[in-house]
């Protein structure tokens, strides 16, 4: 049976919570995510909401003020436990968020059109929350339960791909258990890859936990160092070739997913070997982007068309950044899909939209429309 929560009452402006933090390693990045969108959201036209996720899985009313959630190399924003405490129920046929604690009448604060999931990695972006919230049959912005799934397990997402027809790069998988009982038996299958490698945890993003490995000496400690974000891993032999990423939006009803001009990420030479962490976040000039990316027309326009393949591949609803690899010789090798990308000044998803004529506040508006014009449950 499929079942649709009410839309909000005429005359009401739509209410949108907005949950952030988490228990993942990127609980910072998330909080960053959260600050642009609160400080570009149109707050004529919606009542915004923030929630917090603790470390520990406490949800909390968090502040409103953007200031409280800015990254710097000196200090990661964290959402602090309370002892107020915040629920998402249904009262009287509405969901309501309630706020409780010790020794105190329950109190709401009111009802939910749309959640706003600016959660990213493990128990937020994989569809741990999505099944939370369809369980609970309150509308929500971006992938669902599957999709967000398939998108956070590199591993398995490359299986989606590859049965789609799309070319990914040679890869393998490690299992906690093929690690513990027969490391040597792992370190062979890297070494008939060949080298560089990358070592990533299979379900985790943002660069947390990835390493390059340039040879056989590297790999025990570069493993290790992504078991501790993830026991299951994907190693992957390094390619040859340019990043490339396109940004992807729903179509509305029935339309085909939209596409942005294809990106490109420049790395400035120095300390970063690749697109990580701090290039990403933290440093001022590590990374830039150009859009369109320096391509020749018919090579644009297969980005933009396998971006669509992939989205559509895993059941990607809302939005999703797609990146690849495109060789010297022409040819596009998918790395990834990301079903929630970052909302960071500094994030690729929402500049490609930009460049592509969506601005950032307009880009927000159209996810919400999206969410609120989606059934609940099966779809």
């Amino acid at each position: 049976m499929v079942t649709e929560n009410s839309t909000p009452a005429a005359g009401r402006r739509p209410r949108v919570a907005i949950l952030f933090g988490g228990r993942s390693s990127e609980h910072a990045v998330s909080c960053v995510t959260a600050a642009g969108v609160m400080g570009a959201i149109d707050r004529e036209k919606y009542d915004v909401v923030p929630i917090g996720i603790a470390k520990s899985g406490q949800w909390v009313l968090a502040s409103g003020d953007t200031s409280q959630w800015s990254l710097s190399s000196s200090a990661l924003p964290e959402v602090a436990a309370s002892e107020k405490t915040v629920t998402l129920a249904e009262v009287g046929g509405e969901h309501q968020l309630i706020v409780t604690e010790p020794n105190a009448v329950p109190q709401e604060l009111g009802s939910v059109d749309v959640v706003f999931p600016l959660l990213h990695g493990p128990w937020g972006e994989d569809g741990t929350i999505q099944g939370l919230l369809e369980l609970s049959d309150t509308r929500y912005v971006g992938a669902g339960v599957l999709a967000s799934a398939v998108g956070m397990d590199k591993h398995f997402m490359k299986v989606v791909f590859e049965a789609a027809g799309l070319t990914v790069g040679p890869y393998i998988a490690v299992t906690d258990r093929e690690w513990l009982t027969d490391p040597e038996a792992v370190r062979k299958r890297v070494d008939k890859l060949g080298f560089p490698v990358f070592v990533k945890p299979a379900r985790a993003g943002s660069s947390m936990g990835i390493s390059k490995v340039d040879s056989l000496d590297g790999l025990d400690a570069a493993i290790e160092e992504a078991r501790r974000h993830d026991l299951k891993l994907v190693i992957e032999a390094g390619i040859d070739g340019r990043e490339i990423e396109c940004a992807v939006l729903q179509g509305r009803g029935t339309d085909a997913p939209r596409t942005s001009m294809p990106g490109e990420i420049a790395v400035a030479a120095g300390e970063h070997q690749f697109y990580d962490f701090a290039a990403k976040y933290v440093e001022d000039g590590a990374a830039a982007l150009s859009c369109p990316a320096d391509m020749p027309d018919q090579d644009i326009a297969r980005v933009r068309e396998l971006a669509a393949v992939a989205f559509d591949a895993v059941g990607a609803e809302g939005l999703s950044r797609v990146d690849f690899f495109y060789t010297p010789s022409g040819d596009l090798i998918i790395n990834e899909i990301n079903t929630m990308p970052g909302f960071t000044p500094k994030s690729m998803y929402p500049q490609m939209w930009a460049a592509s004529g969506l601005a950032y506040g307009e880009l927000i508006d159209e996810l919400i429309h999206l969410a609120l014009t989606r059934k609940t449950g099966l779809r």
